[in-house]
């Protein structure tokens, strides 16, 4: 037997992180293009835009920083606050599971 749950962190402005969004931002910092992240999670890249921005606007620093054109082409790379929130997410994601696993044995159900 298992609980199934999922956890996101909100702010006033809205939801900062959640399992979903570490996926996108993870396959960003892999790709460096939200564009080839966007597709990886088969999701539109307006979809993609969307969940990034409403979760820039959530925090108090940016997740991501783009890169405009050039020679080489432009992309998108997580800020250094953007992999730690990533890391701080999947800490308390793990510590949750850990928790829920725990009363389902102390419960014996």
């Amino acid at each position: 037997m298992k609980i199934k749950s999922k956890i996101w962190i909100e702010t006033d402005e809205g939801i900062l992180i959640s399992e979903g969004r570490v996926q996108l931002l993870k396959l960003i910092d892999e790709t460096g293009s939200l564009n080839k992240a966007a597709k990886a999670m088969n999701i539109s890249y307006q979809k993609a835009w969307r969940l990034v921005d409403a979760s820039n606007k959530a925090a108090s620093s940016p997740l991501i920083a783009t890169q405009v054109g050039g020679s080489k082409g432009g992309g998108t790379m997580l800020t250094p606050y953007g992999k730690s929130l990533i890391e701080s997410f999947e800490i308390i994601n793990a510590a949750c599971w850990q928790f829920l696993d725990e009363q389902i044995k102390k419960h014996s159900l």
